[in-house]
């Protein structure tokens, strides 16, 4: 499960689940993948099943949170979801092997700072989620790559 902010496209947070999952078990993930950064007052969900269980509804009354359903076979009504699902695929996880839950965790959270702090959005005119400045040129001499994701991607960074 991932968890985004709608308005600053910022990942919030992650959950990882091995095994058959059910209401409790999507409860538990939500909980996890937001608990760092307190619950948000609106949810966009899909359609899927798992959604209806009742220990999930009860959550959300439960924290007053408001879901709003996607539009069935609609693609297009949840577009910044659907654009950082395939770029966490395409970027991270059909490059990288992972053996267990944790080490999946793990690599999802390194993904998640690199997202975050380093990686640049072209929809938003090149800033990151965590930036509230604009673009800035500085002297090529004072930087190097650093390495993120173990290596899987590299940006310039100040020397």
């Amino acid at each position: 499960m991932v968890v985004m902010a709608q308005y600053t496209r910022r990942i919030i947070g992650f959950a990882v689940h091995a095994g058959n999952v059910d209401g409790l078990a999507i409860c538990r993930m939500f909980n996890d993948a937001t608990s760092r950064q307190g619950w948000p007052q609106y949810l966009s969900s899909d359609n899927d099943p798992l959604f209806q269980y009742h220990r999930w509804k009860a959550n959300l009354r439960v924290l007053e949170i408001e879901e709003i359903k996607s539009l069935p076979h609609v693609l297009m009504s949840h577009p910044s979801v659907e654009r950082l699902i395939g770029s966490i695929r395409r970027e991270m996880l059909d490059h990288t092997l992972f053996w267990t839950a944790s080490d999946l965790e793990n690599k999802l959270q390194n993904y998640q700072r690199y997202y975050n702090v380093y990686r640049c959005h072209s929809g938003r005119a090149g800033v990151t989620p965590v930036e509230s400045g604009g673009n800035t040129i500085g002297d090529i001499n004072q930087y190097r790559w650093e390495k993120h994701c173990r290596g899987l991607f590299q940006l310039p960074a100040a020397a």
